[in-house]
């Protein structure tokens, strides 16, 4: 179990690290581009994202994630249980969640508005930093996940 938590853990530190960068830097020199290209970078990221080793490793978590929190149960106890619990409950919920409720609708939007640049143009200006704000949840919701299921290794 220690062994699993903790290429869990830092597996998850390589999807904290990859929303960190959205935040950090991506977001922000995406703005920064003139006439809409922002945008259109923006959209040229989200229809190749699906494609992706990271999205590969995103999706791999829901049921690796359901199936760390089961094992805890069954072979874990006191803290190292709560842990992993809490890392699996930040991920579900600090990611998944905000992703698929928040930033992919945003996403499909964008797309769609992509065809026409005044639609996109004013979309745009309000995307950006709502959609960063969400990715901040993201950057939270792995970075917990990761940390729990590191510090949850060195319980069990």
């Amino acid at each position: 179990m220690e062994y699993l938590l903790t290429v869990s853990g830092f597996l998850m530190a390589l999807i904290a690290g990859v929303f960190l960068s959205f935040s950090d830097f991506v977001m922000r020199g995406l703005v920064q581009a003139p006439d809409g290209q922002g945008a259109a970078g923006m959209v040229g990221l989200n229809r190749t994202v699906y494609r992706s080793a990271f999205m590969a490793l995103l999706m791999a978590f829901v049921p690796g994630s359901l199936a760390l929190a089961v094992l805890a149960l069954w072979q874990l106890d006191g803290a190292a249980r709560i842990t992993v619990l809490a890392g699996t409950g930040a991920y579900l919920l600090g990611v998944m969640a905000v992703t698929g409720l928040g930033n992919v609708p945003m996403n499909t939007r964008l797309d769609a508005l992509s065809r026409s640049p005044e639609g996109v143009s004013g979309y745009w200006h309000a995307y950006a930093p709502r959609w960063t704000r969400l990715n901040h949840l993201r950057v939270a919701g792995s970075g917990v996940a990761a940390a729990a299921w590191l510090a949850a290794a060195q319980l069990a």
